[in-house]
């Protein structure tokens, strides 16, 4: 399906809701264009908590796309990119200074590996999710990313199958935002 249904116009605003009974199971909204998405195993929540498994329900602007480049080429879009290196790490320990942000391996204790065997995090586009101000224990790690088969729970992000980035990365605005609701 093309997303180019949007008179040539940069999108600015993603939208993201579940389906009615299937709370891990979602429609993502890139201009006239829906596509099938999974999201946290708790469903959307409006209080999101460390580890409840929920996706929060926000406004969240999209930071930064990462890429593996050992695996596919370099994403066409407005937003800053960045190939991800085998030390990449996202701190999920709430007792870290370090918490929700991007740290290079080792040396935590809590941590997500951005390079994984699977092809979930292929493409990642980091969330502003608690990072301005990060609050402790409000949430680490919220990615929009690559599905498992299936479109089978997350742990709170946004999943999508990993070919569909190719249709929606290029057509987004620089200050484009997720809202999720």
């Amino acid at each position: 399906m093309d997303v180019g249904l949007m008179n040539g116009q940069r999108v600015r605003q993603i939208f993201v809701h579940s389906l009615p009974g299937r709370p891990t199971r979602g429609m993502l909204h890139v201009g006239l264009v829906a596509f099938p998405c999974a999201l946290g195993r708790s469903g959307i929540r409006t209080i999101k908590r460390e580890g409840d498994g929920a996706t929060p329900r926000a406004r969240l602007p999209l930071r930064r796309v990462f890429f593996r480049k050992d695996r596919l080429q370099r994403p066409a879009s407005l937003q800053t990119i960045r190939a991800i290196r085998p030390t990449d790490a996202w701190c999920d320990d709430a007792r870290d200074r370090r918490y929700n942000r991007l740290i290079a391996r080792p040396p935590g204790t809590a941590e997500e590996c951005l390079i994984r065997d699977d092809h979930l995090y292929n493409v990642i586009v980091e969330l502003g999710w608690n990072d301005q101000p990060v609050r402790r224990h409000h949430g680490s790690a919220i990615f929009w990313h690559g599905a498992r088969d299936g479109l089978t729970p997350t742990a709170g992000c946004v999943a999508i199958p990993i070919s569909v980035f190719a249709k929606i990365l290029p057509r987004l605005a620089r200050n484009a935002v997720m809202i999720v609701r």
